[in-house]
């Protein structure tokens, strides 16, 4: 027994030590050109999908992203995250990561030469084609994420994300390094963070073993082009208002025609963007009406 340590101290450690799970494959720590704390690493499986995300506040995460499944997933290795602190590389003794707009204008803009440098760090290990390894910038200016981005990327070996915060990035260090712009919708946040915490969640939750249920993505909202039917569970019958009585027929064919056409008709009424690029797919006119009588009663009948 070391010298100076509690007999109860040293069993405890060691039982720790003998009580680590059991890893499912090759654990991998990504290289990088700062020294790390690697004691503060997850390791993670071997070639894992892997989330790089520049940010002006790397406590921010995991976050969310911590808990529930993605969570467990984390701590298993089937997905990896890295924060990279853009304050490291800011200019001067403040470490400085912004600038006055060129030309005037309220706020301030985040230097080229700030970014550049978090882009070069975070390349370190990962692949030049963009397709293998997207660089993402949360924009409210960029394309709205779909679900179908969200599948693009959890097919790509990981991600770098730029965490937004002041008037925007200059534009010459997006362009240089074929950078993709993302916004979650047409509204502004105060910095990026929330957003990609966001588009990782999305992503994550494609990757195979994450969920345990590939069936349950499938079948989500926007994964068909529609959205998601309505849920019912127990009890059959609460506050007056019954559970349809197709959902209890066992007729299980009957039961996913009752929820597509659902799906349908939500779509239409909610998302008529949607609905235009399902019929446009389907060779279906976005203004014929399929919407059923039988809906009608089913509906009728819920409300009586």
């Amino acid at each position: 027994m070391p010298e100076g340590f509690p007999a109860a101290q040293t069993h405890a450690t060691m039982r720790a030590m003998t009580d680590k799970p059991r890893s499912h494959g090759r654990l991998s720590i990504s290289a990088s050109s700062r020294p790390r704390d690697l004691m503060g690493e997850r390791p993670r499986l071997h070639g894992a999908w892997t989330a790089k995300v520049i940010t002006l506040f790397p406590e921010a995460f995991p976050g969310t992203l911590g808990l529930s499944l993605t969570g467990k997933a984390l701590e298993a290795g089937l997905w990896g995250l890295e924060t990279i602190d853009l304050r490291h590389f800011g200019t001067g003794r403040h470490r400085n990561v912004d600038d006055t707009p060129t030309g005037g204008g309220a706020g301030m803009v985040l230097r080229p030469d700030v970014v550049g440098a978090a882009f070069t760090e975070a390349a370190i290990g990962t692949p030049d084609n963009r397709g293998d390894w997207p660089i993402i910038y949360l924009s409210p200016r960029g394309k709205p994420l779909t679900q179908a981005d969200a599948q693009r990327f959890s097919r790509a070996k990981g991600v770098t994300l730029l965490c937004g915060r002041f008037e925007g990035v200059d534009q010459r260090v997006l362009d240089h390094f074929a950078v993709e712009e993302i916004s979650l919708g047409d509204f502004v946040l105060t910095g990026g963070e929330i957003a990609a915490q966001a588009l990782i969640d999305a992503t994550v939750r494609l990757i195979p073993r994450v969920l345990g249920n590939h069936a349950s993505t499938e079948e989500e909202s926007f994964s068909s082009g529609l959205l998601e039917h309505p849920q019912y569970t127990r009890p059959n019958r609460w506050e007056g208002r019954e559970t349809p009585e197709i959902l209890l027929s066992g007729h299980h064919a009957k039961i996913a025609d009752w929820r597509k056409d659902m799906a349908e008709r939500l779509t239409k009424e909610r998302r008529p963007d949607l609905w235009r690029a399902y019929c446009e797919t389907h060779d279906r006119d976005p203004g014929g009406d399929r919407e059923l009588s039988e809906r009608a009663n089913i509906r009728g009948k819920n409300r009586a």
